[in-house]
């Protein structure tokens, strides 16, 4: 609880994680925001949920047995007049829905119907900012998860046994770290369909490394401490004594990194996307349209957006990660109370 308390004493960094939050929340509805299918169509007194299930256009009064278009302006006005109805996103485009009716050459500058502008290939800049920010967090959290969980492992087994075993380690995590990990990337990359789970082995296969430094020390601190000699004066057995006792005094460095590794996941994400390494093509992300704005330099509304979301996105990151960090200094909770004494 004190921690808490500290943590949003920090202004900057508790107003970032509720805008986190909530950009985080709106990116999991993209469905529902973003999409080129209407919520709800009522037609001759039947109701429609496209966004859940696929119905022919001859439903709508189309000539065809293929997929409803709903941007096709016959079916718009088939299910908007005679007493019909339909509600549609606040975006009424998808992240890969192509934009036949504009009036501009694609990339089209920002407009009534394309609020970003599209990119080279006439799709919606803002439909895809939207779900490529959803994969950028969701594929942060990922990576962040594994490499952390590995990290923790490592570290407490080389920092709670020590001696040989650490020392055969450290020299194994000296032979893996110098591994050109780029290099690695573009033989799997080639051999491999392109694909998020390949990236995020691939990367927390490397991403670990750092963080395990930091549990050894703590491992390495706490074993000799009173409380783990009485745990195993009763009887404790090692695992037990690791898990119980010194694993949730060790947690404190692991806790205020990993605002800044999920920074680091996504630029690694972004950068490997903007290069052809990362995701499969089509897939939207933030490197692709940074691809796309380098290529398409007189499409400035292409890199302004993008940039302007990872910089908010890695800002909001960095000053969350800030925060926690001063929550859990133990040198600033004991200036803290010493002057409330």
């Amino acid at each position: 609880m004190n921690r808490w308390r500290r943590f949003k004493s920090n202004r900057v960094g508790f107003a970032s994680l509720w805008i986190f939050v909530f950009l985080f929340g709106l990116s999991l509805c993209a469905e529902l925001i973003a999409n080129d299918k209407p919520l709800i169509v009522r037609y001759k007194n039947h109701l429609y949920f496209p966004i859940l299930e696929s119905q022919p256009e001859t439903v709508f009064g189309g000539d065809f047995a293929t997929p409803t278009d709903f941007l096709d302006p016959d079916i718009r006005r088939n299910i908007t007049t005679g007493g019909n109805w339909a509600v549609y996103p606040l975006i009424p485009y998808s992240y890969e829905t192509l934009n036949y009716f504009s009036s501009e050459p694609n990339p089209a500058p920002p407009s009534l119907d394309n609020w970003l502008g599209t990119d080279d290939r006439g799709r919606d800049v803002l439909s895809r900012l939207i779900y490529g920010f959803r994969l950028s967090i969701l594929f942060g959290l990922a990576l962040t998860m594994v490499g952390v969980s590995v990290g923790i492992i490592t570290g407490s087994l080389m920092g709670f046994f020590g001696g040989k075993f650490d020392l055969i380690s450290q020299r194994l995590i000296e032979i893996w770290s110098a591994m050109p990990e780029l290099y690695l990337l573009i033989i799997f990359a080639s051999i491999f369909n392109p694909s998020i789970w390949l990236l995020i082995v691939l990367l927390a296969a490397f991403g670990w490394m750092g963080l395990s430094d930091y549990v050894r020390a703590e491992f390495f601190r706490n074993r000799s401490l009173e409380y783990v000699r009485a745990a195993r004066a009763l009887g404790l057995t090692n695992l037990q004594i690791m898990r119980r006792h010194i694993l949730p005094n060790s947690l404190t460095p692991v806790i205020t990194f990993l605002p800044f590794r999920m920074s680091a996941a996504i630029l690694s994400l972004t950068s490997l996307d903007f290069l052809g390494l990362g995701v499969p093509p089509g897939t939207p992300s933030l490197g692709e349209l940074l691809s796309q704005g380098k290529g398409n330099l007189d499409a400035w509304w292409i890199s302004l957006s993008t940039f302007a979301v990872l910089v908010t996105t890695l800002l909001l990151l960095t000053f969350m990660g800030e925060a926690l960090r001063d929550a859990f200094d133990s040198r600033r909770s004991g200036l803290m109370s010493g002057g409330l004494r």
